[in-house]
């Protein structure tokens, strides 16, 4: 199986690394500031014969279907099309905020809550530019014969396995839902889902696109009761960048838009051939399998990336619903924050009147 993941909102050690980072960056940014801006832009302008030299995108996860976009767009040649020598696709594990606040990437693909956690603690200098995922893919997995938990009363009396990282989500989610955490049970456990598969639980928390598919592919009945449907609907998969980056890199930012735009209008008009992709050229090394990464790249074109906003404004469109509803549980989790402090869609607007042919993904 792949390895489960853990969600690192209120992971201590990375908020430490993050704020020394933070600190850094806003001095250097300030730096910058004062010495002003007399150099002619290297890169140009976005469009035709425009040149950005390399560029780099941290991954919060290891090279599996959940970047399928990415790799068309690198594979079409559509970064280079864009402008691009060579884009640098930097797998995860990783903290995403403190890659790009460092200088190191240009994107971080991650998620609004964690990058909302960073901003808001930490008065990080990030803004999330878009989404990939339309709905975050959390979910409290059981199975059909067992806990079967579809609905939030199905709740009540269980045992439901709880990573560490995933703790600080969980309250939110009974917080919102008002679901006495005495009417229950969390069980702290790691990430292997086996537990669930023998009954030792009843419920796990879990991603769509990973431990509910392992169920699937183990003969078992899964069955989901995802955050995003109940009470928790942040968007994941988030391109984040620097303020200074919108300022003084937008169209190298745009460029990039533009390219991984194409590269997912690809990913989810043929999801079979974006997971071959995966396991043939990109993810070689993680012990991917052709089945595994066949649904995942399925429920992601299906379930997640597209939705109705998209479908009228475009792929990685943040309404402004959205972005509240982001915002909202961002607050459930006892951070204050507005939009206007953790999105900027400027970038993605300009896109598209720029490049109208673009909103119409499906084929």
């Amino acid at each position: 199986m792949t390895p489960s993941r853990g969600f690192s909102t209120h992971n201590r050690a990375v908020v430490r690394v993050v704020k020394g980072v933070a600190t850094a960056a806003v001095l250097a940014l300030a730096l910058t500031a004062c010495a002003g801006n007399d150099t002619p832009d290297a890169a140009g302008t976005a469009g035709e014969g425009a040149s950005f030299g390399d560029a780099s995108i941290q991954f919060s996860w290891i090279k599996n279907a959940e970047f399928m976009g990415e790799y068309l767009a690198d594979q079409n040649g559509y970064f280079a099309e864009a402008g691009f020598d060579a884009v640098d696709m930097i797998e995860g594990p990783a903290s995403i905020e403190a890659a790009v606040i460092s200088g190191n990437v240009d994107v971080g693909i991650g998620n609004a809550i964690s990058t909302g956690t960073i901003i808001a603690n930490e008065g990080a200098p990030l803004k999330i530019i878009g989404a990939t995922y339309q709905k975050n893919p959390f979910t409290i997995l059981s199975l059909a014969d067992k806990g079967n938990i579809a609905g939030l009363d199905d709740l009540l009396g269980k045992t439901i396995g709880v990573q560490a990282s995933n703790l600080s989500l969980w309250e939110a989610f009974l917080e919102i839902n008002d679901i006495d955490e005495d009417s229950l049970t969390t069980l702290p456990v790691q990430y292997d889902p086996t537990p669930l598969f023998n009954g030792e639980v009843d419920g796990w928390f879990s991603y769509l696109t990973n431990e509910s598919i392992d169920a699937e592919l183990l003969g078992l009945d899964p069955v989901n009761l995802p955050l995003a449907d109940f009470g928790l609907p942040f968007v994941a998969e988030t391109f984040t960048v620097t303020d200074d980056a919108i300022k003084n890199d937008r169209e190298k930012l745009k460029a990039l838009l533009v390219a991984e735009i194409r590269g997912w209008t690809d990913a989810i008009n043929d999801p079979a051939a974006a997971a071959k992709l995966t396991v043939d050229t990109y993810g070689p090394t993680f012990d991917l399998t052709i089945e595994k990464e066949t649904r995942q790249a399925e429920i992601q074109s299906t379930d997640l990336v597209v939705s109705a906003d998209t479908l009228a404004n475009g792929l990685f469109t943040i309404s402004s619903e959205l972005q509240q509803q982001s915002i909202d549980t961002l607050e459930a989790t006892g951070l204050t924050i507005t939009a206007s402090q953790l999105f900027d869609l400027t970038l993605l607007a300009e896109v598209y009147a720029e490049n109208p042919d673009l909103l119409a993904y499906s084929k």
